[in-house]
C-alpha cells in the first residue's frame, strides 16, 4: 500500500496491492476524496472548536512523571536532561550529505536534523543541519560544509550558533543581522584519505575554542540570548505518554515508510516497530554513524511543504520558509496526520497546526525535519 501525498488532496489516490481498497481499511479516511486540514487557514479557524487532548498513556497509572533532582525537560526533544545546560543555546551544524562524505560522524547524538536541498544542480542534492544541545559532549560531527540563507533562518529558530565552512554572498545579508551568530571554517581537519573539501569536523573542544575567541561579544555568548524564543520549540506532550494520532483524529494514514523526492540520495525513513521510532536511509543503505554505530532515527518526522527562489544558475536558492497555512505532514508511531504550518518571521519559530486551529502536539524524541520544494510534494510516498 501507498500514498502519494498530492498537494491539495493529502491523499488523492490509496492503492493496496493490486485493487483500490476503502480508505478505512488503511485508515479512518472516508473512501472520496477528503480536502485535507492544510486547505484550513490558521486565522479563519475558531480556536473554540478544538478537538480533546489526544495524548494516551503507555502504561496506566494515575502517578505524572518526576523529574529527577537536577534535571529539566529539554526545549528539544521534551525528555530529562541535565539543568546544567538549561540556559546553553544549542548549535546548528551543517553536514555534507554527499556519498563522498560518508560516513558521518556525530549526526545520531543530534536533537533535531533538518534535511534540505542544497542545490537546483546535481539532482537537488540535500545537505542536513543538526541541532545539538548538550555540544559540550561531541567527540566529532560532520563533515562540515557551507550554508545557505535558509539554514540562516531556521537555526535563528533556536537562537542556535550556526557553524559551517563559508557559503555563497547571499548569506551576507543574514550574517549581518544581530540574530545572526555563526562559526565558518574554524574546526578541525582530519585526514582521513578524502579530498580537503570532506575532512572538516567539529571535535572535542573545537567550540570552546570558538566561542571563546568571541568572549567580547554578547552575540556569542553560550548561553541564550535577548533573540531567543521562550519555551520549548515543540508542543511537546507529557513526558511518560504517547500520542497516538489515529487516537485523536479522525483522518489519519498509514505510514510505515516514507520515500521522499530528495533524487540525489534517496531519502527514506523507516519505521522500526521495535523502537518505535523512523530509521533514516540513503543511497539505498540504513544511515549508520561511524562514531557509535548508531542508527539516525526520529521519534518525531515532518515534512513541510515550501516553495523556493532559484538565485542564480549556479543552483543556489533560498526557501520560502516564511509564510502561513501551508500544507506539512506530521509522522510518528506509524501513521501520518495532514497539518498546516506558519512561520512569521526569521527567528520566529515554525509552528504548526492541526484543522481545528489547535497547535499540533508532538512525542518526546528526537525530530527529523524536511523542507519538501513545492513542485515535488505529490512525489512523497507513504507504505
Amino acid at each position: 500500500m501507498y500514498i502519494k501525498s498530492y498537494g491539495k488532496r493529502a491523499a488523492a489516490s490509496i492503492i493496496c496491492a493490486a485493487s483500490i481498497f476503502a480508505v478505512a481499511a488503511c485508515s479512518s479516511t472516508p473512501a472520496d476524496d477528503v480536502e485535507p486540514s492544510q486547505e484550513l487557514s490558521v486565522e479563519n479557524v475558531d480556536s473554540n472548536d478544538a478537538s480533546t487532548n489526544g495524548t494516551t498513556e503507555e502504561a496506566a497509572t494515575d502517578e505524572p512523571y518526576v523529574l529527577p533532582e537536577g534535571m529539566y525537560f529539554s526545549e528539544l526533544t521534551g525528555e530529562p536532561i541535565s539543568e546544567e545546560i538549561k540556559d546553553q543555546r544549542p548549535i546548528a551544524a551543517m553536514v555534507d550529505n554527499e556519498i563522498t562524505a560518508l560516513p558521518h560522524f556525530g549526526t545520531s547524538e543530534a536533537d533535531v536534523v533538518y534535511e534540505l536541498m542544497n542545490s537546483t544542480l546535481n539532482d537537488r542534492i540535500t545537505r542536513l543541519m543538526c541541532v545539538v544541545k548538550d555540544w559540550g559532549k561531541i567527540e566529532q560531527l560532520g563533515s562540515i560544509r557551507s550554508t545557505r540563507p535558509t539554514n540562516i533562518m531556521l537555526a535563528a529558530e533556536w537562537n542556535a550558533v550556526l557553524c559551517h565552512d563559508g557559503g555563497p554572498y547571499y548569506n551576507d545579508q543574514y550574517f549581518t543581522q544581530a540574530w545572526s551568530a555563526h562559526f565558518s571554517g574554524t574546526f578541525s581537519r582530519i585526514n582521513n584519505g578524502k579530498a580537503r573539501e570532506f575532512t572538516e569536523y567539529i571535535v572535542s573542544g573545537d567550540l570552546e575554542d570558538n566561542f571563546n575567541n568571541y568572549a567580547n561579544n554578547p552575540a556569542y555568548s553560550t548561553t541564550y540570548n535577548e533573540y531567543a524564543n521562550e519555551g520549548s520549540h515543540f508542543n511537546f506532550v507529557d513526558y511518560g505518554t504517547t500520542l497516538n494520532l489515529d487516537e485523536k483524529y479522525d483522518r489519519t494514514y498509514t505510514a510505515n515508510k516514507l520515500s521522499l523526492p530528495f533524487f540525489h540520495n534517496s531519502s527514506q525513513l523507516v519505521y522500526n516497530t521495535e523502537t518505535g521510532e523512523y530509521e533514516y536511509y540513503e543511497y539505498g543503505e540504513r544511515h549508520e554513524d561511524d562514531e557509535d554505530g548508531e542508527p539516525l532515527s526520529f521519534k518525531n518526522v515532518i515534512l513541510q511543504k515550501c516553495s523556493f527562489t532559484q538565485l542564480d544558475e549556479h543552483g543556489y536558492l533560498i526557501y520560502n520558509c516564511i509564510g502561513s497555512g501551508e500544507y506539512a505532514w506530521y509522522i510518528t508511531n506509524g501513521v501520518a496526520k495532514d497539518v498546516t504550518w506558519v512561520k512569521t518571521s526569521e527567528t520566529d519559530v515554525t509552528r504548526y497546526y492541526d484543522e481545528n486551529g489547535e497547535e499540533l502536539q508532538i512525542n518526546t524524541g528526537k525530530t527529523y525535519i524536511a523542507l519538501i520544494p513545492d513542485d515535488t510534494w505529490e512525489r512523497i510516498i507513504f507504505e
